[in-house]
């Protein structure tokens, strides 16, 4: 694969990437290799927009800076990290994840954001209405640099599709309406952010806030994007590579480039073949500036009112593990947690094959005969289903109260823990004694329950799993045998 790969970033011309009828020309075929393989190595690629594009960005940055300037600086920080205006509608309730639109910022990292989302923001016509009312202007062009990223946004994921041989536009299903329909409100999102603005605090950078500043997030981060968007106007921006190893991504950005990265929606959406990209932002660069950094960035989200169930992939050929063969709902998906165990051993998440030759249909041709052994996997029997259903809740129940105690926890595989659950050296029994399990009270794993009292175990953590289970319920009895299948 090393052999294959590319020394650097790939650059692909948007244009490159729009669609025709019939055989797919040969610049379209390198430009979505050219993506490929950049997505398979570095988790990101750079996008070059045509000269009327990339001004618009610059315009759009030029507006942000403008929006945050003229801001007042923000009093000592309090006990709330989010610090919301009375004009916004932000929440960090997750179950809002698709309701957020307006400013906010977070005192305590230095952060603040305004986020731009048709049907719901408040947008520049209604604010030359309102200005008696000193509400203030959203920053500038918000409406164009949406549709402009949200075009290019589903260009991307359409090459992806190509690559993976899916049928065309591959996930409609999952996406917003183009344009939104009547009171429909956008699920993806255009964020303007500024961070380490030395007027926020109403004052310059100390050196204890320079040392604190140092990445704006001491954990990785990943979005739960389709695909994200990122323009800035300055360096900063870091992306794990397939190595492990950190790459600054924006470090040598043209006026008309933008990076664009998968998040962790399409690595659901696509069964795990296209690994979300893990980042953090820079900000050791900010010391001594006198503005800060100001950044574009846009998400394209699943639309809530849906699931990502996999099915493009299985009837293309690719094999679909277990974990991905039960749908998810799109609401469920955004709003639960995902542990750093699961999502950050890269070892595990697979990835883009990178193509032998340039010729992609042969080698995607290649790629389908590789995975061809794979998918003759069968589908779970219910029983089965039901117990990873079990596990996971079980996981998320143990990882909320190890997130209250700051304990990082690595679960144990499945496997081994039918083995050796019940030995001193078991996985889950250093997860009992790092979480303080209460002594005498039983630790109970999903494996260990016959069906009847999974169900149970569902229905008190998740009210109403059974009523949006029935089919399955229906069948788990009569797959009560089929426990061992595989």
């Amino acid at each position: 694969m090393a052999g294959n790969g590319i020394p650097t970033l790939g650059r692909v011309k948007v244009c490159d990437l729009l669609p025709t009828e019939g055989i797919p020309s040969d610049s379209y075929k390198l430009a979505v290799t050219t993506l490929s393989q950049s997505l398979a190595q570095y988790s990101a690629a750079i996008i070059q927009f045509p000269p009327p594009d990339g001004a618009l960005l610059r315009s759009g940055l030029d507006s942000a800076r403008l929006y945050f300037h003229q801001r007042d600086s923000y009093p000592q920080p309090t006990t709330n990290d989010m610090i919301h205006q009375h004009t916004t509608t932000n929440t960090n309730d997750p179950r809002e994840w698709c309701k957020t639109s307006g400013y906010y910022s977070d005192p305590h990292s230095w952060q603040e954001s305004y986020e731009y989302r048709p049907g719901l923001t408040f947008t520049e016509a209604a604010a030359s209405a309102a200005a008696a009312t000193s509400m203030e202007f959203p920053p500038s062009g918000l409406p164009d640099i949406f549709g402009l990223l949200g075009k290019a946004s589903r260009l991307v994921l359409d090459a992806i599709g190509f690559y993976l041989n899916l049928r065309s536009s591959p996930f409609t299903e999952i996406l917003d309406n183009v344009p939104l329909r009547s009171n429909e409100v956008s699920s993806s999102v255009l964020s303007v952010c500024c961070y380490a603005r030395p007027s926020f605090h109403g004052g310059h950078l100390t050196t204890e806030d320079e040392q604190l500043l140092l990445y704006s997030d001491h954990d990785h981060q990943l979005d739960k994007s389709l695909i994200s968007f990122v323009k800035s106007d300055k360096p900063g921006l870091h992306i794990r590579d397939m190595h492990g190893q950190w790459v600054l991504v924006d470090v040598d950005l043209g006026p008309q480039e933008a990076v664009v990265y998968p998040g962790l929606a399409l690595y659901q959406a696509t069964a795990g073949y296209v690994s979300p990209a893990v980042y953090r932002t820079d900000l050791n660069s900010m010391q001594g500036s006198i503005e800060g950094r100001f950044s574009l960035a846009f998400k394209l989200m699943p639309k809530s009112m849906t699931s990502m169930s996999c099915s493009e992939m299985r009837a293309a050929g690719h094999g679909v593990e277990a974990q991905f063969q039960v749908p998810v709902l799109v609401d469920d998906f955004m709003q639960r947690p995902h542990s750093n165990d699961e999502l950050f051993n890269r070892q595990t998440l697979q990835s883009f094959s990178v193509p032998q030759s340039q010729d992609g249909i042969g080698s995607m041709k290649q790629m389908k005969k590789r995975k061809k052994s794979d998918s003759r996997l069968k589908p779970l029997p219910p029983s089965k289903r039901l117990r990873l259903e079990a596990q996971r809740v079980l996981k998320e129940r143990v990882q909320e109260i190890a997130d209250k105690k700051g304990i990082k926890l690595r679960f144990c595989n499945p496997k081994d823990c039918e083995s050796n659950h019940n030995t001193i050296n078991s996985p889950c029994a250093h997860i009992k004694m790092e979480i303080g399990w209460p002594q005498g009270v039983p630790f109970v794993h999903p494996h260990d329950l016959p069906n009847k009292a999974k169900i149970g175990f569902l229905e008190t953590y998740e009210p109403g799993w059974s009523e949006t289970h029935d089919m399955e319920l229906s069948l788990s009895e009569a797959a009560q045998g089929n426990q061992h299948v595989t």
